[in-house]
């Protein structure tokens, strides 16, 4: 699809962000803590207000998820670190917009845009990954108080973060609540290293208490402020995939074409230019569903997360694929660490599995295609 012009001016504006700290992209992207050289870029670049409402510091009157998506696509291809600290702030923050009270969006949201804090979406649990369901954290109204404990595992931010929107258990249903980072009570560890380093952390929950007004939306209605989140969101994790597959894609046809073996370029060797050129057409075909996907997902989340689903298994499975070719087309040079071609072969496999797993998300998909078909 054609892109609006204002869609455009994002694309070119992430761009410029990104070429700006494309030096540094390689020592950041090693980092499990904020790189403090990006995070000021990306809050000078005020790029962050397009995840936040306009009623609260934001840009558009509701959070536009073909806007993240493009910014994603542009960040993605140079930096996974710099696109985490700004698809955080989206994701971390939904809640808040979408259910917290008048008090809590205008003390948060603000700073949410501008950079001023980190958010963070606290969701899994050291046994429990996709199966939400059985998450064993609780929340208990207690007078004019919520009582939290529990654990979380895995939070993106979490090590970072100024504030938790956490999915517990209340009576026979699930709520969600905002826990600031400083709520005695809470406690915060280290994640172990994972193949791609990332923000994360693990949160301890011991009798910490918050205001009750920090509640976000209706009691035990806390897994309709997931899907929210879900419905705009996740389309825009197939944004970041298709980048990063345009990334690995665009270094190994530069070595390509001016490495020389048996006598030619590589890539006029049958297999070689074969490789880039399946990668170059599954990396369009994922851009334009993902595209579609998500200018539905601006103007319906809830009705086309069905689409947003499809698109963030078709973009991150051609992402593997591709970086996968790449590292096989570059030989020993696409092995080298911190190369483009490897952090993005790194970076790709994580994306498979974050915000619902490939295999997840087709038994979703299946159980609905059932239904359509009953």
């Amino acid at each position: 699809m054609q892109l609006a012009q204002r869609y455009l001016d994002d694309r070119a504006s992430s761009a410029a962000l990104a070429a700006s700290v494309c030096d540094i992209a390689a020592e950041a992207d090693e980092s499990a803590e904020p790189d403090l050289r990006m995070l000021t870029a990306l809050r000078d670049s005020a790029l962050a207000r397009i995840v936040v409402p306009a009623a609260y510091g934001g840009r558009d009157e509701r959070v536009d998820a073909l806007a993240v998506t493009v910014v994603r696509e542009s960040l993605m291809r140079t930096s996974a670190h710099l696109d985490q600290l700004f698809a955080m702030q989206g994701i971390g923050s939904y809640a808040v917009a979408a259910g917290g009270t008048e008090e809590l969006k205008r003390h948060w949201l603000p700073q949410v845009a501008s950079m001023e804090a980190l958010a963070a979406l606290a969701l899994t649990e050291p046994l429990v990954g996709s199966d939400l369901r059985s998450i064993t954290t609780r929340v208990d109204a207690v007078g004019d108080e919520l009582v939290i404990n529990g654990a979380k595992s895995f939070i993106s931010n979490g090590n970072v973060a100024a504030f938790y929107c956490v999915l517990a258990r209340e009576g026979d249903g699930y709520s969600m609540v905002l826990v600031p980072a400083g709520a005695r009570g809470l406690s915060i560890t280290a994640t172990p290293a994972i193949i791609a380093p990332h923000m994360m952390g693990e949160l301890e929950f011991q009798d910490v208490r918050v205001p009750a007004t920090h509640r976000l939306g209706a009691p035990g209605k806390g897994f309709s402020l997931v899907f929210a989140t879900l419905g705009t969101f996740r389309v825009t994790v197939a944004g970041a995939a298709v980048g990063l597959a345009q990334a690995a894609l665009d270094a190994t046809v530069q070595h390509a074409t001016t490495r020389v073996q048996f006598g030619r370029p590589m890539i006029e060797i049958g297999a070689v230019g074969q490789h880039l050129a399946r990668s170059w057409t599954e990396i369009e075909a994922a851009r334009a569903f993902t595209y579609h996907a998500a200018e539905l997902a601006r103007q319906d989340p809830k009705a086309n997360l069905h689409l947003s689903s499809m698109a963030k298994v078709i973009a991150t499975e051609t992402a593997g694929r591709v970086t996968d070719a790449c590292v096989q087309v570059m030989g020993r040079f696409g092995l080298v660490r911190d190369s483009t071609v490897e952090r993005a072969y790194r970076a790709a496999r994580p994306m498979r599995t974050y915000e619902g797993g490939t295999e997840v998300i087709l038994d979703s998909l299946a159980r609905q295609l059932a239904r359509g078909a009953a």
